[in-house]
């Protein structure tokens, strides 16, 4: 994997009032930011390129992170306007920035301490996504993992998407069936969710994960950010 997306266009609503001056990826843990967590570890894999998606306070991440050279990346800004084209939407529109292989898209608003190089460079099916257990907001999960590694919308026991995934551009073949008519679908560039492409390739039985039982933590309010810096970012 030579090309990486961080997904840094979210609002950070909910971690307001941290968020009102500084964008959610931006905000420190452990003594830097929670993105260059991720670009730090992007370059000891031999990452050369990233994609950021930006939106909120966008002018801030070049001012912050430059042109990565400082990691040995080449860091492509692309503004998707006030108002976020989500996850799907979002990796759709950065396609062509990155290039013919799988490309790591990984959330710019979580910390984990996996190791980015046991992620399949060429996944079985259309995407691998790194699972984790649980955690004490989310304890539905989202999907099933077989034994086989193959990942379903369907019955138990279910992990949670950690928001770390290596993608195909297939994957977004199909998209304008898989979101129907969800908000934004018609507009362009389009605003979609990833999710519902995800169910359609796991449907297609197209799409594995793996469990990381390390550290994990969504950066999700600020009472979960100051707990990672006071006990997990080292």
């Amino acid at each position: 994997m030579r090309h990486a997306l961080i997904f840094a266009a979210g609002l950070g609503e909910r971690m307001r009032p941290l968020t009102e001056r500084t964008p959610k990826p931006l905000l420190e843990a452990g003594g830097k930011p929670l993105i260059v967590w991720h670009l730090e570890k992007l370059a000891a894999i031999g990452v050369n390129y990233v994609a950021i998606n930006t939106s909120h306070l966008a002018g801030q991440f070049p001012e912050a992170l430059g042109d990565g050279s400082r990691w040995g990346l080449r860091i492509r800004y692309l503004y998707e306007g006030a108002v976020p084209l989500e996850t799907g939407g979002g990796l759709l529109n950065a396609l062509p920035l990155l290039g013919p292989e799988p490309v790591l898209a990984i959330s710019g608003d979580v910390w984990c301490d996996a190791d980015f190089a046991a992620l399949p460079a060429e996944p079985r099916g259309l995407g691998h996504l790194l699972m984790v257990a649980n955690p004490a907001h989310h304890p539905g999960g989202d999907f099933r993992l077989d034994a086989q590694g193959w990942l379903h919308a369907d019955g138990a026991p279910r992990l949670t998407y950690s928001g770390i995934g290596v993608f195909r551009r297939e994957l977004l073949d199909g998209w304008r069936a898989a979101v129907g008519d969800a908000p934004g679908a018609a507009e362009q560039p389009p605003r979609f969710k990833l999710r519902p492409l995800l169910e359609t390739a796991m449907a297609r039985n197209a799409l594995t994960g793996s469990l990381h039982r390390g550290r994990w933590t969504d950066v999700g309010t600020p009472g979960r950010l100051a707990e990672l810096d006071a006990t997990h970012a080292d």
